[in-house]
């Protein structure tokens, strides 16, 4: 006879186990800002990037997950939401320094292509209470919505051996078709962010 746990028990496991896949997912050296890209798969498909971005060929790329959830405004928000626009998501914690010291370049950026079918979205994760998270989208002036994760659930929904997030800051850019074409392991600045989304407002 095999028995099962139920109730509080299995639960209490459930959690510990989606615990230790996040912390597998998310791999943080202070916030993650130095870490060395790393390609899925067996890397031959990507064209590596200077630093801690990767680029990959449109041919090689892989559909994106649907990410959806509520807000850190506590309202409901799906990326399938925004197909057809090259889609930025970036991963951030309010107590992490370099996602502080990126925000204000992501913030002017976003603003600036908003009418060029571009769509920024951000995930907050591993803050445990929302307040920090929305005094600091209030600070910098946040114009797009954030998906609040403080388990880091939805970053586990990107597909094995695909180009997911792995540091806090991370920040993925979706083409036009779905497909991911961008993973920066890094705090990005105006310029570089400039030159990794306005290739993909080209593509056709």
């Amino acid at each position: 006879m095999i028995l099962r746990a139920t109730g509080p028990r299995r639960r209490s496991r459930l959690s510990a186990a989606v615990a230790a896949a996040v912390a597998c997912v998310l791999v943080l050296s202070g916030c993650g800002g130095d870490s060395e890209a790393q390609s899925g798969g067996s890397g031959t498909n990507y064209v590596e990037g200077t630093g801690a971005v990767t680029k990959v060929k449109p041919e090689d790329r892989q559909p994106a997950p649907e990410l959806s959830g509520e807000t850190v405004d506590g309202k409901r928000l799906s990326t399938a939401d925004h197909r057809g626009k090259v889609l930025v998501v970036n991963v951030w914690g309010s107590w992490c320094p370099p996602c502080r010291a990126e925000m204000p370049h992501l913030v002017k950026v976003a603003n600036d292509t908003a009418d060029e079918g571009v769509q920024f979205i951000g995930i907050n994760t591993r803050d445990t209470d929302r307040v920090p998270a929305q005094r600091f989208e209030k600070e910098f002036e946040v114009p797009y919505p954030s998906l609040y994760d403080p388990s880091g659930k939805l970053l586990l929904r990107f597909p094995k051996g695909s180009l997911n997030p792995q540091t806090i800051p991370s920040t993925i850019v979706v083409d036009r078709e779905g497909r991911i074409a961008v993973r920066a392991l890094k705090e990005l600045g105006e310029e570089e962010l400039r030159s990794i989304i306005d290739p993909l407002i080209k593509e056709k």
